[in-house]
């Protein structure tokens, strides 16, 4: 069972790992960054404590700590119980959702591994935005797709903001980074995947025209989509069918369709 310990010291060392969010949580290769996963409010929390990461402590006002007592049964972490005005002060902002959970990173599988256990994946290059990339997980989790490979250029999924926009399911979809790009398509391709780039090119097909079979879909940055190598290495073109004078969509929109029109096969 969790610890539950009452502190209104802002400046408790044991709460050092929430403190100055908007600062610290950085990516590891970010200068100050410590490589932390962030969980915000019951549901994330409930997610992180349910995983494989390690987690290191949680903070909250009370009602949001009773809310979580019976998944931190059987969970040995302290459990800090604070007013929001002392988390607030803590934390760098006032924090809505009333509660926090930090955890250390967990070993990640590698690209093969993943690939090994999929029938549909999605594959990302130039996601570099975390909402986007919290959504997209977010969808891939609700859709059935079985893990993602970031190529070059995505943004860190474990980032505070990528996790909450997730709403947690970045804990639950495997990732792993794709080397070697765009070479590294061909390990995709030797685990039996047709590899489907998304794109609004004329000469592209649609979405159910793929056909049966394990589907990797290629999905690129909120601009300027994928480059002419990303598709080039592609098996096949695929783009959604769209009124005319729209010729692309938000990349976590355009990820949930095609999940939903792949996965649902």
């Amino acid at each position: 069972m969790a610890q539950l310990i009452s502190t209104e010291d802002v400046a408790d060392p044991r709460l050092d790992d929430f403190r100055e969010l908007s600062t610290a949580d950085r990516r590891p290769d970010r200068p100050g960054g410590r490589g932390l996963v962030i969980a915000e409010g019951t549901v994330v929390v409930r997610r992180l404590l349910a995983s494989d990461y390690p987690v290191r402590a949680v903070l909250g006002v009370a009602r949001r700590v009773e809310e979580l007592a019976g998944d931190l049964t059987g969970v040995d972490v302290p459990a800090y119980v604070t007013s929001a005005d002392v988390m607030a002060k803590v934390v760098g902002f006032h924090l809505n959702r009333g509660v926090l959970a930090v955890a250390d990173r967990a070993p990640q599988p590698d690209a093969a591994g993943i690939l090994a256990r999929s029938r549909v994946v999605a594959v990302l290059e130039g996601v570099g935005d975390h909402e986007n990339l919290g959504a997209l997980f977010r969808n891939a989790a609700a859709l059935g797709v079985d893990g993602v490979l970031l190529g070059p250029g995505c943004a860190d999924p474990l980032y505070r903001r990528s996790v909450r926009v997730s709403m947690g399911n970045v804990l639950r979809v495997p990732f792993a980074a794709l080397p070697d790009w765009p070479e590294g398509l061909q390990l995709v391709r030797r685990h039996g995947f047709r590899i489907a780039a998304l794109t609004p090119r004329a000469d592209s097909i649609t979405l159910r025209e793929i056909g049966p079979g394990k589907v990797a879909l290629l999905l690129g940055s909120e601009g300027p989509g994928l480059t002419q190598e990303a598709i080039a290495a592609a098996d096949v073109a695929v783009r959604i069918p769209m009124t005319e004078g729209v010729d692309s969509l938000n990349v976590a929109t355009a990820a949930a369709i095609a999940f939903y029109e792949v996965s649902g096969r």
